[in-house]
């Protein structure tokens, strides 16, 4: 089961000649604790055998080609298309990605993965090849080559970011971690290999800030948050094993605001976070849209519970509402 909010675990950076240090960092860090891992959580148009996420197997780390990136989704009866400047994948079964730091060869490669609390640190990190070289060539998808989410393990400390390349394959972007414990970051991008394939991926890689770690317990589920002095609702309720829409409007002052503004080349970005393994979904929004509204197409294969962040832009501010949703 998750941790147990309100317990205090001592995390301490691991020995750094250990042969996985991602898998001494979880060791050290759930020591004590127990975690369920519930069901998968998909997005997007189900096309059927939904299986849940396996951290062992390859799709774990989703690297895959473009026209079956699967931890995106759009709007059902969107046509085929690959990961181009345009952004757009393909409608199919959703998979969680994130779970693995390598998959099919690609090998997310962290120079440093010890932080201290609240203070910032210049995160690099390099995509690996089958040769071991690190990747150079990546497809500008909605508007950035690479994102990057953070988020602590009990789901806290969201963070969507977009570092920067380096001529010699090295990714780079100061990052703060404001409170102690194990975080993931994930790392979504496109990348195009030697024969000019783009594939789609998302690895992940856990990062430690010692201290004192307690767990915050997840909001209960509701309908309305509030961010930068906006109130965000959503309508639809994901059900397991069909596609549904879950739309989220955006209002101040009792009223719908109508001036949203493009963000990363739509008018809002939701990630699904997984409660327990932290699998990770970016969904992409309908085009089709009311003023003050933006419409996401979600299909949950099995029950569990996650956290969701739209992300939104007003004015040049982007803002992040979030929620706990529960599927049944």
């Amino acid at each position: 089961m998750p941790e147990a909010a309100g317990t205090k675990t001592r995390v301490t950076p691991p020995a750094t000649d250990g042969p996985d240090r991602s898998g001494l960092r979880l060791g050290l860090f759930v020591a004590g604790l127990v975690f369920a891992l519930v069901g998968g959580f998909g997005l997007g148009k189900l096309t059927g055998g939904e299986k849940p996420a396996d951290g062992a197997s390859a799709a774990a780390g989703m690297v895959m080609p473009s026209a079956g990136a699967t931890n995106h989704a759009h709007a059902p009866g969107t046509a085929e298309h690959d990961h181009g400047s345009s952004g757009m994948t393909a409608t199919a079964g959703a998979e969680l990605g994130g779970l693995s730091l390598s998959g099919s060869g690609y090998t997310l490669v962290p120079e440093g993965t010890d932080f201290a609390a609240g203070k910032p640190v210049d995160f690099r990190f390099s995509v690996r090849g089958p040769d071991r070289q690190p990747v150079k060539q990546f497809a500008v998808v909605h508007e950035k080559q690479l994102h990057l989410v953070v988020a602590r393990r009990d789901l806290s400390g969201y963070q969507h970011l977009h570092p920067t390349m380096a001529p010699d394959g090295t990714w780079s972007i100061p990052l703060t971690l404001g409170q102690p414990g194990l975080w993931r970051a994930f790392a979504d991008f496109t990348l195009v290999d030697s024969a000019g394939a783009q594939i789609a991926a998302t690895l992940g890689t856990d990062l430690v800030v010692a201290g004192d770690y307690a767990p915050k317990p997840l909001p209960a589920p509701a309908r309305q948050a509030t961010a930068g002095g906006f109130t965000v609702t959503y309508e639809g309720t994901p059900t397991v094993g069909a596609t549904q829409p879950l739309q989220f409007q955006v209002s101040r002052d009792g009223k719908p605001v109508t001036d949203l503004e493009p963000y990363l080349g739509s008018y809002g970005h939701l990630v699904v976070l997984r409660q327990g393994d932290v699998g990770y979904l970016h969904v992409h929004p309908d085009e089709q849209r009311t003023p003050g509204t933006v419409k996401f197409w979600l299909a949950a294969p099995s029950p569990g519970t996650y956290r969701a962040f739209f992300d939104f832009q007003v004015a040049g501010q982007v803002h992040t509402a979030e929620f706990t949703v529960r599927v049944d």
